[in-house]
């Protein structure tokens, strides 16, 4: 090939096997880089590779140089190996261990800072620079996991600084600072939230203004007001970008002085917040609407399960004010779902676990109407602000939009739907295409006819996957999942940078203030950089599911569970375990009746003799042989 000469650049994808590929702009196919070949490359770097004369059926290449590295900081175990410390890193994609510079413990976890490393026929060297405890334990496991994915458990001393020095400040303004604001603390307020929240960013408000309107609020923690730009905090939270929930814990973008003290809606306690006040009707239309500064104090704390037992009728507390909302809330849904709005709901499972973090028992998260009563309002809430911006903007000229930071879903992409169509058929349903385009009615059409049916997790999880992403973007195009024309978030800037960003762009924009052309480049790395962080948060949350998925079975070898088919591959079949969602593998080399072939076509795996198919979808009983907590997998023998 006569491009072979050219050094190539991409990102390098490399096995736990230590082969890689490389995606090339204009190739068919990603460059395989064989084992030995990748030189000083790590996973998700970008390289400069050249491409080897064609001995083999694919094109193969080289790394030649490393641009730019994805990371530097890995975390590992030190482990002994030929009377030397050596560092093996916990993601199985680093193909190599390190030697180590700095102090450190045998058996323990480090974060560790790669030093520079050009030379491939010597070991690379990692510089110790945190201890993070002995391997096995808990809270060194899940802050592995964190520090792992680029975030930190703890704050700077100068950010817990400064955040008491907010705290003492703003008690100290607190009355004046409600003069500026409009005083919502008479009207009845309340939060709903789960039972273990501890922090609340947001709240709802009812007012009767007739039989058939109503005053609508919606309440959002005013972190804006507490976080300033240029600041210790604004700094931290920017890099942070979001909180990470994992199964046992969370890890805060603000400290907690502000999380779960200043910020958080607390049930009788004078709140600032920044608020969405609608005048609705019964059919859940917006005949009038407010933004702006507030002050709030929230009547009550609910927790999901109270909220729904006022719903039902079963409880008296706020009981006739539930049942409107939820009414309205049932109204806004059917909008959205007549409009194309897809439904993605699934089954969830939460892990009880004892107080050293050892999973006991695995329950079924279950979604009341409560929970959607909050969600409806929310997502109107970030509608109408969104709509708002573009409302009030009157373009100066031909293509001028104003600066805002959008959250958009692009429409999925042709081939990959092509490929959902092809695998639901295979499972026996139909998915029509219209010239390669998929509707939001079509998606939630096959979901109603897959309801209880054991495939429907698996359609439901593929068809997430064909999606495009979610992202953050200064540039508007809508959000296809949710089928609105205008969306951003606005209602949780506790956990989310770009809520408070939307504040505070919310906020000049009410104050008739000018953006400036600085801002545009500042909001436009800040939504990139938001997403992303939204990416590494989400890996580090499903690993950590995993380890406690494993670690919950772990102990139960040998025993007989229920499962269904979730993937099917040239090594072997993965099953999911129907109560608590763990997943593990039956390699082919396993199932002893028969040699069997994997069947690409119609995701199945197939006996050469007997023709026995095992497809994916099909419920199975099997037992676990084996538990790898380190490598976080689960072997499996079928029944």
């Amino acid at each position: 090939m006569e491009k072979k000469q050219k050094n190539l650049e991409g990102i390098i994808t490399i096995t736990s096997k230590g082969s890689g590929y490389v995606a090339i702009p204009d190739f068919k196919e990603d460059v395989e880089i064989p084992e030995g070949k990748t030189g000083t490359a790590f996973h998700g770097d970008v390289v400069l590779i050249k491409t080897l004369p064609k001995t083999h059926r694919r094109l193969q290449g080289e790394v030649v140089n490393v641009v730019t590295r994805k990371k530097e900081t890995f975390v590992g175990t030190i482990i002994e190996e030929k009377g030397r410390k050596i560092f093996v890193a916990d993601n199985r994609k680093i193909h190599t261990s390190f030697s180590i510079s700095g102090n450190a413990k045998i058996g323990y976890k480090v974060l560790g800072k790669l030093l520079p490393w050009t030379n491939a026929k010597e070991k690379p060297q990692i510089e110790v620079v945190q201890d993070i405890g002995r391997k096995g334990d808990n809270t060194t496991e899940m802050n592995s996991i964190v520090l792992d994915r680029g975030f930190s458990p703890t704050f700077p001393n100068e950010v817990e600084n400064e955040a008491l020095s907010v705290k003492n400040s703003s008690i100290a303004n607190f009355n004046e600072e409600i003069k500026n604001r409009r005083d919502i603390r008479k009207t009845l307020t309340f939060t709903i939230d789960p039972a273990d929240a501890k922090d609340f960013d947001d709240a709802i408000s009812f007012k009767k203004l007739s039989p058939t309107t109503y005053e609508i609020g919606i309440h959002i923690a005013d972190v804006s007001h507490y976080v300033r730009p240029d600041t210790e905090l604004d700094r931290e939270a920017q890099k942070r970008a979001t909180s990470i929930y994992l199964v046992d814990r969370t890890i805060p973008m603000l400290p907690e002085i502000l999380s779960n003290e200043l910020c958080s809606l607390n049930q009788n306690e004078d709140k600032f917040t920044f608020s969405a006040i609608f005048e609705m009707n019964n059919n859940g239309e917006v005949l009038k609407s407010w933004f702006g500064k507030t002050i709030i104090n929230s009547n009550k704390r609910f927790i999901y399960e109270e909220a729904q037992e006022s719903i039902l009728g079963k409880k008296e507390i706020y009981k006739e004010e539930l049942q409107i909302l939820n009414g309205i809330a049932k109204k806004l849904l059917a909008e959205r779902t007549k409009k194309g709005a897809i439904s993605f709901e699934q089954d969830e499972v939460k892990f009880v676990l004892d107080k050293n973090g050892k999973p006991l028992r695995v329950i079924r998260k279950i979604r009341f109407d409560a929970h959607k009563l909050v969600e409806e309002f929310m997502l109107l809430a970030n509608r109408e602000v969104a709509r708002f911006i573009n409302k009030i903007h009157k373009p100066k000229r031909s293509g001028d939009i104003p600066l805002f930071l959008y959250r958009i879903h692009d429409v999925p992409d042709y081939e990959k739907i092509a490929e959902l169509s092809i695998f639901v058929k295979a499972l026996g349903h139909e998915l029509p295409l219209n010239n390669g385009h998929v509707t939001g009615k079509d998606l939630n059409s096959l979901f109603k006819r897959l309801e209880g049916k054991a495939e429907e997790s698996i359609v439901k999880t593929a068809t997430i996957r064909s999606m495009a992403k979610a992202i953050y973007s200064i540039k508007n195009i809508g959000h296809y999942g949710l089928a609105f024309d205008y969306y951003t978030h606005f209602t949780s800037p506790i956990r989310r940078y770009p809520d408070t960003l939307v504040h505070r762009l919310l906020q000049k924009y009410l104050e008739g203030k000018k953006i400036s052309s600085s801002e545009f480049i500042f909001y436009e790395k800040m939504g990139s950089h938001s997403t992303e962080a939204e990416i590494r948060a989400s890996e580090a949350e499903r690993e950590s599911i995993k380890l406690k998925q494993v670690e919950y079975m772990q102990d139960k070898i040998g025993i007989v569970f229920d499962g269904i088919i979730s993937g099917v591959t040239e090594w072997g079949m993965y099953i999911e375990e129907k109560e608590t969602k763990s997943e593990g593998l039956v390699r082919l080399r396993d199932l002893k009746n028969d040699y069997y072939k994997l069947d690409k076509k119609n995701y199945c795996l197939v006996g050469e003799k007997t023709k026995k198919k095992y497809s994916l979808g099909d419920s199975v009983k099997f037992k676990i042989t084996s538990a790898d907590l380190e490598r976080k997998t689960l072997d499996l023998q079928l029944i």
